[in-house]
């Protein structure tokens, strides 16, 4: 394996784990999931620099006669030194949340709130109202404003209001 395979496995691993513990309800592992993440992303663009060479801009040679191949691309060390100073203010801020839901709470987990379990049960009664309204409809076609006629050639009826918009009269 080279070096660059082994880095980017192990960029790809930290971002990985950096997610799952995102996932998690607790702010201790957030916090550890933040600075995984940004650990792993340095490592991927530090991998995407390409191969290490000498410098990234000084050469040791005159301006004009230092080899080209030699030399580093500059701008992946940039991004990873602010790709840095995100990381530890995410992870500041982040932390500054966990101590003052820690000194309210006393516990790490984070709790579901009570408006979002509010609509989440509105949202469980709709769905079930609209269920319950569906199947009395299958039931009695009434239920839905259809009226159906006798001498129709649909299976369900057709509407009154409809058969006078289409020309056909009704009785």
């Amino acid at each position: 394996m080279s070096p660059s395979l082994i880095l980017a496995a192990t960029g790809g691993t930290l971002v990985a784990a950096g997610v799952v513990l995102l996932l998690e309800r607790s702010l201790s592992r957030l916090v550890v999931g933040v600075l995984m993440l940004g650990n792993g992303v340095n490592l991927l663009i530090l991998t995407a620099g390409g191969p290490s060479g000498a410098a990234p801009i000084l050469t040791g040679h005159g301006p004009h006669d230092g080899p080209r191949g030699a030399l580093s691309d500059p701008l992946p060390q940039a991004m990873i030194l602010t790709a840095i100073v995100i990381s530890m203010g995410s992870a500041a801020f982040v932390l500054a949340i966990a101590y003052r839901d820690g000194r309210l709470s006393g516990d790490d987990d984070v709790r579901d709130d009570i408006e979002d379990l509010r609509l989440r049960r509105e949202s469980e009664d709709d769905v079930g109202l609209r269920a319950e309204r569906e199947r009395r409809a299958v039931a009695d076609p009434s239920e839905l404003g259809a009226r159906e006629e006798s001498d129709s050639d649909f299976p369900g009826g057709v509407p009154r209001d409809v058969r006078r918009r289409s020309g056909r009269g009704g009785r």
